[in-house]
């Protein structure tokens, strides 16, 4: 049997985008993981990337807009490695839309992932996070800060995002557990590139969120999560860390 590795972090949404930066930030930091998505093929390629650069990581493909699915994701990192350290909530999945025009099955299934996933995966991770001394953090966006137009049940489900992150680190002041959240705003990744507002959208309004600097690098968000999920952020609790190019700074 190999030797339990120092650190183990869970990251979801790990195939591509932010969640595979992520990834890649903790694994240069010596963390082994654990990867979730529902992108099997691609999360997969994420897995021999990392195992090929020396990088102990496991996979587990999972629709994670379902309860048992998420506790069965953190039941096979403990499995795995036999313990967590870190849960990183990454995956997320954001329309664009009319909010008169949202479908009802395009409202729940960004509800699920978006908002509900991270809090059974919280739940399920919080007695391995407590023995292990451990942490969450969760990625919000701009979006769970200010009104953002035509992606009103995306900017719901990051508000309640926050609001759990706010209150599981309340409700865990007193105990040796951190849960902290990071909020980016625009980043080049290949959901935003695929994503587009309305034909008819007003354009007027999207500058409103959009901000002065270019998109950030999904690389330059991961290592503000990198940090905030290590020992040297050990005082950071409760905390909501923004790395949006300063669109909410005012």
């Amino acid at each position: 049997m190999s030797e339990t590795p120092q650190r183990v972090a869970l990251v979801t949404g790990a195939a591509r985008g932010l969640g595979k930066a992520i990834a890649q930030v903790l694994a240069r930091q010596g963390v082994a993981l654990m990867l979730i998505d529902v992108l099997a093929d691609r999360l997969e390629e994420t897995r021999a990337e990392l195992e090929a650069a020396g990088v102990r990581a496991a996979a587990f493909p999972a629709d994670i807009s379902q309860r048992a699915n998420c506790v069965a994701a953190v039941e096979a990192a403990v499995a795995a490695y036999g313990r967590l350290d870190v849960l990183v909530n990454a995956a997320g999945l954001m329309r664009f839309n009319h909010a008169v025009e949202v479908p009802e099955d395009e409202f729940w299934k960004i509800m699920q992932v978006n908002a509900a996933a991270p809090f059974w995966f919280a739940q399920a991770a919080i007695p391995h996070l407590l023995e292990a001394q451990g942490n969450i953090v969760n990625v919000l966006s701009q979006s769970a800060l200010i009104g953002t137009a035509y992606i009103v049940p995306y900017s719901m489900s990051k508000a309640a995002l926050l609001q759990l992150t706010k209150s599981l680190a309340l409700e865990y002041a007193d105990k040796p557990i951190r849960i902290n959240a990071v909020a980016p705003g625009g980043m080049m990744t290949e959901i935003s590139e695929a994503t587009r507002p309305p034909a008819d959208a007003d354009f007027a309004k999207i500058v409103r969120y959009s901000g002065l600097r270019p998109p950030t690098d999904a690389a330059e968000v991961a290592e503000v999560v990198g940090f905030i999920s290590s020992p040297a952020a050990s005082a950071v609790h409760g905390a909501i860390w923004t790395a949006d190019g300063g669109v909410t700074a005012g």
